[in-house]
């Protein structure tokens, strides 16, 4: 008994070490989560667009595959592929109102939705102007020669949160 508790205490004290965090879970497995969930509840917009998140998700780790990577995609892998896949709902998004497609609009809205919950909340326009501005002042940039350095800071500090096509038409403007 004395050894049990010897045990787990001491597995207990290399968890707080290393950093372990009981409420800590891979993007990927919080997918398969609510796949499993929304299976359960029998919401079939949910279950289709997480299925098709985690076949994107196994496409690109077979893709990835070599002799040292066998695990998979690492979960900044997995946000980009998020991001990718909202853009192509976005143009679809855009494609459907230009055609009174309403029917396929709110699937592409709602898997949009879907997809969403699984990134870190992206900017508001007024605080990527903000952003866009400061970054300016602070390199100096005064003409449209300099976008590429404004975007290469941008991506630098705000690559999980900035919507890098609104920030890029915003410097456009600002630029001029």
């Amino acid at each position: 008994m004395v050894r049990q508790v010897t045990f787990f205490f001491l597995l207990n004290i290399i968890f707080i070490k290393v950093g372990y965090n009981k409420n800590f879970m891979s993007l990927r497995k919080n997918i398969e989560d609510k796949l499993q969930n929304a299976l359960k509840q029998k919401d079939k917009v949910l279950s289709s667009t997480l299925r098709l998140i985690l076949a994107a998700i196994k496409d690109k780790d077979i893709a990835s595959r070599s002799k040292d990577n066998r695990e998979g995609i690492k979960d900044d892998d997995i946000k980009q592929l998020l991001k990718k896949m909202i853009k192509q709902r976005s143009e679809s998004i855009e494609i459907y109102k230009k055609n009174s497609r309403d029917d396929l609009l709110a699937i592409e809205e709602k898997e949009v939705e879907v997809i969403s919950e699984f990134l870190p909340k992206q900017l508001s326009e007024e605080e990527i102007v903000s952003i866009c501005k400061k970054t300016i002042t602070s390199l100096g940039a005064n003409s449209i020669k300099d976008m590429g350095k404004v975007m290469g800071a941008l991506k630098k500090d705000y690559s999980e949160v900035l919507d890098f096509a609104k920030a890029g038409n915003i410097l456009k403007e600002i630029l001029k």
